[in-house]
């Protein structure tokens, strides 16, 4: 009888104890966090600095527009409470907006709005800082289909070549045309870059032509180049 009523009271007990903390998990994704402190940068942080915020930015940057559920399927890891907490608090801070699409589609997609993309030259920077310390990809490193383009367009500036240059780097293909970047290859690409990811990183971190090969001018990929950020001594990489 003993026994009976202690199992229940521990039972109890730990039914209790469990309550806050399921109200903790949600009241840390739902309501939002700020420095309190009058400064840019504080400020800023308010606003796209709660994990996973500047992922869905990345994404939006490249892929224009995404739903929901093809949200969640590139962000692997992000639970989908959290994941609609960030949208939530995007575009309440005005960095995203959602819009329907027209039938027969007819689904709500997530874009950036135009202070949204503003972030473009942040993300721009924050890529090449990161990359310093992050290292090349090892043989062993599962690089998503499509990362290609999306490294494209968040190392370079936007309009950074009027040469037409393919992109060739393991099994992916990439193309600056007419100033922009696009999935595939070109129709006559001026330049040829063939390579490994490691190589395209020493390419795009470390301004190493050599790195990679390269088919047709050479002026047009060193104008290229001259776009990105001078690199600097490499810190010794930094893995979580």
């Amino acid at each position: 009888m003993k026994c009976a009523i202690l199992a229940g009271l521990t039972c109890d007990l730990q039914v209790k104890t469990s309550i806050p903390q399921v109200f903790a998990v949600h009241s840390e994704a739902d309501v939002p966090k700020s420095y309190m402190q009058y400064c840019p940068i504080a400020h800023a942080l308010d606003l796209v600095g709660e994990r996973w915020s500047l992922l869905v930015v990345r994404e939006l940057f490249d892929n224009d527009a995404l739903r929901y559920s093809d949200l969640h399927e590139r962000l692997v890891g992000c639970g989908t409470n959290i994941l609609a907490a960030r949208l939530k608090e995007l575009e309440r801070n005005g960095i995203i907006q959602r819009r329907r699409l027209p039938p027969p589609a007819a689904s709500t997609v997530y874009e950036l709005t135009e202070l949204g993309a503003e972030l473009r030259p942040v993300m721009h920077q924050l890529a090449h800082w990161g990359a310093r310390s992050l290292g090349p990809p090892s043989s062993a490193e599962e690089l998503r289909p499509g990362w290609l383009t999306g490294a494209l367009r968040t190392a370079f500036p936007p309009n950074a070549t009027t040469a037409c240059v393919e992109f060739r780097i393991g099994d992916e293909l990439a193309s600056f045309v007419d100033g922009e970047v696009h999935a595939g290859p070109a129709e006559h690409p001026e330049v040829v870059v063939e390579g490994e990811p490691a190589g395209f990183f020493h390419l795009v971190v470390d301004r190493d032509l050599d790195a990679v090969n390269v088919t047709g001018s050479r002026g047009a990929m060193r104008r290229l180049l001259a776009t990105l950020p001078v690199p600097k001594a490499v810190p010794a990489p930094i893995r979580g």
